[in-house]
């Protein structure tokens, strides 16, 4: 049997893809590109905005259309949020959300046994369920480990949808993640990826907390670098950036979470800080990791319903203020089923695109600014994707992208190298 994944969203769903292929792989399947055509397909959705959920009914259709004899499975955090307009798409015979996922093989057998010629199995997340446990051993064309060690958020941000996706906060054992850490370096996996749907709730539910774990990760042998996933400033405390300071394993890359550069927008969007407290939290950073060693990225929402020309005007000019290494930048996508969707004042899409093109262009010449500032400087670069025999592309441990230039090295080798010229998209670099 031959099974197809198609993941939309983010290093959360792309983890648990990743589980899932595993499962099925320990159950005789074999999972395949979808040129070489499979048994069974299988889209882990994104519902984040409603183009994500217009791309997994697409691919759905695609699938069974030239696939007709197949089993096609929707799963993820769409039918989760949305279980009744999920159940109801013909093109799934397989309809599961974000929780059990274990149960999709058993799913999916029923309907390939013929058992059942349709399985709706959409669980709603319940208060005080237990996290589940997904392992991973190995990353497809990755030479970096991604590690999930959180589900679930418990804010209610106006424009978000996860909370109805993903449920409550859920904590993963300390004991597994370390366990999970030393199979990766055992693997050859010298750096990891802390991955979650909300990273800095780690442990609010059992008594521990984000710090500890990454003090705990770092004391596995074999483990190089650590790298975290999103972090929102409220939740980062004197503390807590204190004893990351002090982990050398630790990549001084940091992704905290914007959304807005106005405070009146922030307040509009229900996120619980303003861009004062944002920029005195990254100015902590810079000064506990220093301020040419550190850097900080993030996400910016444009046109958010009432957001005036000023108000972006603002935003603006505190996102090129803060100096970012890399920004995201998104057109607000008004999603239903959240408060947001029904605010007065709904930017024209129009202006919404014009206002993402010229924050995008702000934010990119601060970036070719600070990677013209790198020239000459050393670093330790991770050597990912192989372009030829003695070139590679990776990151610095500040997540500067680059073109190494390594002959004698391979990829997944961590090496010290010099940073040239910046081409718009990577620098130069040449290994030491």
């Amino acid at each position: 049997m031959r099974v197809c994944f198609y993941t939309l969203g983010c290093k959360v769903n792309q983890n648990e893809t990743g589980a899932l292929a595993q499962l099925f792989e320990q159950n005789g399947f074999t999972v395949v590109e979808e040129k070489d055509g499979a048994d069974v397909y299988v889209v882990n959705s994104c519902t984040v905005t409603n183009f994500g959920d217009q791309k997994s009914r697409k691919w759905l259709r695609r699938a069974k259309r030239e696939n007709p004899g197949a089993v096609t499975v929707l799963t993820g955090c769409y039918p989760q949020a949305f279980p009744e307009e999920a159940a109801k798409i013909e093109e799934a015979d397989v309809v599961t959300g974000s929780g059990n996922r274990h149960a999709i093989l058993q799913d999916v057998q029923k309907v390939l046994n013929g058992e059942e010629t349709k399985v709706v199995d959409i669980r709603p997340h319940q208060k005080g369920e237990s996290f589940e446990e997904l392992p991973m051993d190995r990353f497809a064309d990755h030479t970096r480990a991604f590690v999930k060690v959180e589900d679930g958020c418990n804010r209610r941000c106006a424009y978000c949808v996860i909370p109805r996706a993903r449920g409550p906060v859920r904590s993963r054992s300390e004991i597994s993640i370390l366990e999970e850490l030393h199979r990766l370096a055992a693997s050859g996996y010298c750096e990891v990826v802390l991955t979650a749907i909300s990273l800095p709730s780690y442990g609010k539910d059992t008594g521990t907390g984000l710090a500890e774990l990454v003090e705990h990760a770092a004391a596995v042998a074999g483990i190089e670098r650590i790298r975290l996933g999103s972090l929102d400033p409220d939740m980062l405390t004197d503390d807590d950036i204190r004893r990351l300071a002090a982990v050398p394993k630790l990549c001084p890359q940091f992704h905290l979470s914007l959304q807005s550069g106005s405070s009146k927008t922030l307040r509009a969007m229900r996120r619980p800080y303003t861009t004062e407290q944002y920029a005195a939290v990254a100015a902590k950073l810079r000064e506990a990791f220093g301020e040419e060693n550190v850097s900080i990225t993030t996400d910016v929402i444009v046109g958010f319903p009432g957001e005036t020309e000023q108000d972006f005007e603002d935003s603006m000019a505190f996102v090129a203020g803060q100096r970012f290494l890399k920004v995201h930048v998104f057109p607000y996508s008004r999603r239903e089923g959240t408060p947001a969707f029904d605010f007065p004042n709904q930017v024209p899409e129009h202006e919404k695109e014009s206002r993402s093109r010229r924050m995008t262009a702000a934010v990119e010449k601060v970036r070719a600014e600070l990677a013209h500032a790198a020239q000459g400087r050393t670093a330790q670069v991770l050597l990912e994707t192989p372009l030829s025999s003695t070139l590679f592309t990776g990151y610095t441990k500040q997540y500067l992208p680059v073109v190494v230039n390594a002959p004698g090295h391979k990829s997944g080798e961590i090496v010290t190298v010099t940073l040239g010229e910046w081409d718009g998209k990577r620098c130069r670099a040449q290994a030491q």
